[in-house]
């Protein structure tokens, strides 16, 4: 690996040191219902997005909720002192397509209808508030 590379990889290395996210992988509900969840919590504080989704009566409120706790709980861990209210917030959240599992279902006169399952990924990343406060003066 080259100087420069090097440099930068180390220089993402300590980027990543503060920041704690989370991920969630192959979630067998479709992107769409799961970008309407993630569109309520996004740039909240994490107390208040908890609250939010132990409210709301969609399926992928559930699992948005221990994604954003394990989010919570890999900070805790990188910062080594227990989350605050008012100290954390939702940076980045943002939901991808994953692979579709094609399906046919029989259909009438010999055809096949085809039926798409979707799922998804959720990437949650969690913040401090203060280091939104410093880039923005920057």
């Amino acid at each position: 690996m080259g100087v420069r590379k090097r440099l930068s990889a180390d220089k993402m290395k300590e980027e990543r040191k503060s920041v704690a996210f989370a991920k969630l992988t192959n979630v067998p509900s479709s992107p769409r219902k799961m970008r309407l969840v993630a569109d309520m919590i996004r740039g909240k504080e994490v107390f208040r997005a908890i609250g939010l989704l132990k409210f709301s009566n969609k399926d992928a409120a559930a699992q948005l909720s221990k994604l954003l706790r394990s989010a919570i709980a890999n900070w805790e861990q990188k910062n080594e002192k227990k989350a605050e209210n008012g100290e954390l917030y939702i940076s980045t959240i943002y939901v991808n397509c994953a692979p579709m599992l094609k399906r046919l279902r029989t259909a009438p006169q010999g055809r096949g209808y085809r039926i798409r399952k979707r799922a998804n990924h959720v990437t949650l990343v969690v913040d401090t508030i203060d280091n939104n406060a410093k880039t923005t003066e920057a």
